[in-house]
């Protein structure tokens, strides 16, 4: 009788996934986020999408709650043990090392801004539901396509 095997995903955890970027594993400009165990590549940067981040770090940075808050942007938040992503923008608790001792967690994110030009349906289905699920109270997609926050 010949055995039965179901093939089974391998999922990386976040430390697994450090370690792979410590080792090179992925190219330098790679851009790719650990959500929910997988390794997933993001779409690349393009201008309507840099430009759009920037001027949401000029208006934040500016606006009153800007100073009462640390701006993150494309940066890692940890949602769990089998999730990393980069968001956009996230404005974040101030806290007395600057993020330096360790990337920042769902309590600390105040906003949590994705920027979508191309992934608009993925952010929407997939991104902001794990927000939501890992405690972040605020987070607000900007619609480049159809020139809207929603």
């Amino acid at each position: 009788m010949n055995a039965v095997f179901t093939p089974q995903r391998i999922l990386f955890d976040v430390e697994q996934f450090h370690k792979m970027g410590e080792a090179s594993v992925f190219p330098p400009d790679a851009r790719i986020e650990l959500i929910e165990g997988e390794l997933l590549t993001m779409a690349p940067i393009g201008s309507r999408h840099g430009s759009a981040v920037a001027m949401l770090n000029r208006l934040l940075l500016r606006s009153a709650i800007g100073d009462q808050s640390f701006l993150w942007s494309q940066n890692p938040v940890v949602l769990s043990q089998f999730s990393e992503l980069q968001p956009d923008v996230l404005l974040l608790r101030p806290r007395a090392d600057n993020y330096w001792g360790a990337s920042p967690r769902p309590h600390d994110v105040l906003l949590l801004i994705e920027v979508s030009d191309s992934t608009l349906r993925f952010d929407r289905q997939r991104k902001v539901p794990l927000y939501a699920r890992h405690g972040i109270r605020e987070a607000w997609i900007v619609n480049i396509p159809d020139q809207q926050r929603k």
